[in-house]
């Protein structure tokens, strides 16, 4: 199950929706924040950049040095808070040790949190109620497992992890369309027969080789969210061995090229409907 078709009928569908906006007088903008240089965030802006680009919205970014003070950072949130023409911020997490990440997340507008870093976008989500917006990470595995038609009513899906990013969204978003969730972790008794017995299995344990093949059935669907750096190899790989998964499984999405090709598209959507809220 490749994430590619998945973005690209999703951004098909954003285009018309950001033109109209503009035709109103509205550009949808992001504003992307990122502290340092890591690696993974060089990469997801570049992708975020080029879906802005794709889907026609607006883009501003604030870099700041991996050691700048908790008032840099709290000054830059507030300056996109104040800017009437930012719709919509991702600020890259985690943040370097030195800096209280709390209170920055406390700090940024909950109408401009488009990945889910405010409390009142997590109360949305457990609550299954239209406010914020979910992490777009956990989206992007809704939104693909739609595209790929793959039934959740009723379906026994089983969730490896419990952040607050991925498993403990992903699990409620998962309830809400009716299905029973297993939600695991590391430390779970025989999380190998919890995942053996599911319909869907969504790995967000964040180490690599969690999910090997004696967790694989046949007729299931492994949604694969880890993304790890094997030294060994010199390449990313996700949390499931998938050399080992892949011809058991009756599907499975690839790390790279899965779940993240989609997360861009689903934060160009959540920007969109912020701009769209805050015309409203």
């Amino acid at each position: 199950m490749k994430g590619a078709p998945v973005a690209k009928a999703l951004t098909e569908r954003l285009v018309p929706h950001a033109e109209a906006l503009v035709e109103k007088g509205v550009h949808p903008t992001l504003a992307i924040v990122r502290v340092g240089e890591r690696e993974d965030d060089l990469s997801y802006e570049r992708g975020a950049t080029k879906r802005a680009e794709k889907v026609g919205l607006g883009l501003r970014k604030f870099v700041l040095p991996a050691d700048c003070s908790q008032e840099w950072l709290a000054d830059v949130i507030r300056e996109v808070n104040e800017d009437p023409s930012i719709h919509g911020c991702l600020l890259f997490r985690p943040l370097p040790k030195t800096l209280d990440e709390a209170a920055i997340y406390a700090l940024l507008d909950p109408a401009k949190d488009v990945d889910c870093i405010t409390t009142r976008s997590l109360y949305g989500v457990f609550a299954n109620r239209p406010v914020g917006f979910p992490p777009c990470t956990a989206e992007a595995v809704i939104e693909l497992l739609d595209y790929y038609k793959v039934p959740l009513d009723g379906a026994k899906v089983t969730v490896v992890g419990r952040s607050l990013v991925i498993g403990k969204p992903v699990s409620m978003m998962l309830q809400a369309r009716n299905a029973t969730v297993t939600m695991c972790h590391t430390h779970t008794h025989d999380l190998a027969a919890a995942c053996k017995d599911a319909d869907v299995v969504v790995a967000a344990a964040g180490h690599i080789g969690t999910v090997g093949s004696a967790y694989a059935a046949p007729q299931q669907v492994v949604v694969d969210v880890g993304i790890n750096w094997d030294e060994k190899a010199g390449k990313l790989v996700g949390d499931v061995d998938y050399d080992a998964v892949e011809p058991i499984v009756h599907a499975i999405t690839p790390v790279p090229g899965g779940v993240g090709s989609v997360t861009t598209a689903v934060l160009a959507k959540h920007v969109i409907e912020a701009a769209r809220r805050m015309m409203e």
